[in-house]
């Protein structure tokens, strides 16, 4: 097997071997405590941009299947992994998941202490790395230099994001799906409440969303800062108000933003899952499923027509937000879970019913 490297901005190297794609990639570094769902975490579209470090120390052993892809086209810059398994023993399993890596011209570096990496990332934050070429020599001091010299990209989001938009038909309530990189699981739990879904680039402007008669509007998950898309927050600070809106991860954000809020990055974010969410109008506790680097800055919150309805317990951080009035609601976390719990799935239900309400009471 060919030796690879992971170089980090702060002069950390790490030595292991190669496996799926053999190019060289850069990104943000970052870590996933999920002990299951690798075929879901590395099809998230919120992965964009990012090399995953899985904390759980064999990855592969059930391999690729057809059901639980998140996306097409996986768009994260690499896999780190402690072993990889390249003879996976499951029943569902169509190819491996070095197999995919190499299709879909993935790195992946194996071998490494992925235990010793993760205390790294968690004391020191999430940052810049590169996987080389596999096989190449490492100039230590260029290598280096050339990941200090990396300036993450701002276009993430257009790059997961639909072209064109299609439908997904259904015979209840028509919803309007902006994407910013969604999960194939949002759409899924919508289609099983048989909403009529239409989903819309990320760049779709408000008319031409008024123009499909919405009955509710979701704004997706996605990857990077909410804060670059401008003129996506001015078109929901336009659409807010006339139909029931729903945000889920960067959606949840960008509700934020254009309430005057602020939004702020993490030290080294949280994804995986099991992560403890109070919901604080109804007092019950649901373990949730997390994939996100920013996180809303509750003293700014003051001021905003957006109150808190979800708190995380492991840090206090806000993971949902509510305007009653104009019948907006967010949240951080992922409640159609792919992978992990799916214990907050009912806000879907939540979120159709008031669709309903508003769309009879003609508001």
């Amino acid at each position: 097997m060919k030796t690879r490297y992971l170089v980090l901005e702060d002069g950390s190297i790490f030595e292991g071997t190669a496996f799926g794609s053999e190019q060289e990639s850069k990104g943000e570094v970052i870590f996933s405590t999920g002990m299951t769902g690798y075929q879901e975490i590395i099809s998230n579209p919120s992965s964009c941009g990012q090399m995953i470090v899985m904390t759980y120390p064999s990855i592969g052993n059930y391999g690729i299947n057809r059901d639980d892809y998140e996306s097409i086209e996986p768009a994260l810059s690499g896999l780190i992994v402690k072993e990889y398994c390249d003879e996976p023993s499951n029943f569902r399993s169509g190819m491996s998941l070095g197999a995919l890596l190499e299709l879909k011209g993935v790195p992946g570096l194996q071998g490494i202490d992925t235990r010793q990496l993760t205390r790294h990332l968690r004391d020191n934050g999430a940052m810049r790395g590169m996987l080389t070429e596999a096989g190449a020599t490492l100039d230590e001091a260029a290598a280096v230099a050339a990941v200090q010299g990396y300036e993450m990209p701002t276009d993430l989001v257009a790059k997961v994001s639909t072209q064109k938009a299609y439908p997904s038909p259904g015979l209840g309530e028509r919803i309007v799906l902006i994407d910013y990189g969604m999960k194939h699981g949002i759409l899924r739990e919508l289609n099983r409440r048989d909403c009529d879904v239409v989903v819309v680039p990320y760049d779709t402007d408000e008319a031409t969303i008024r123009s499909l008669f919405p009955d509710g509007i979701v704004l997706s998950n996605g990857p990077g800062n909410p804060k670059v898309l401008t003129e996506q927050i001015e078109t929901i600070q336009s659409l807010q108000g006339e139909v029931p809106m729903l945000g889920i991860g960067l959606g949840h954000q960008l509700i934020a933003l254009a309430a005057g809020a602020d939004v702020v990055k993490m030290k080294h974010g949280r994804y995986g899952a099991n992560h403890p969410v109070k919901n604080l109008k109804t007092g019950r506790t649901d373990l949730t499923a997390q994939s996100h680097g920013y996180t809303v800055d509750e003293a700014s919150l003051q001021g905003t027509n957006l109150t808190v309805t979800h708190r995380a317990l492991n840090d206090d951080s806000v993971q949902g937000l509510e305007n009653e009035e104009t019948h907006v609601m967010s949240v951080q976390f992922h409640p159609e879970g792919a992978p992990g719990p799916i214990d907050p799935v009912v806000l879907f239900d939540q979120f159709i019913e008031r669709v309903t309400a508003v769309r009879r009471e003609g508001k």
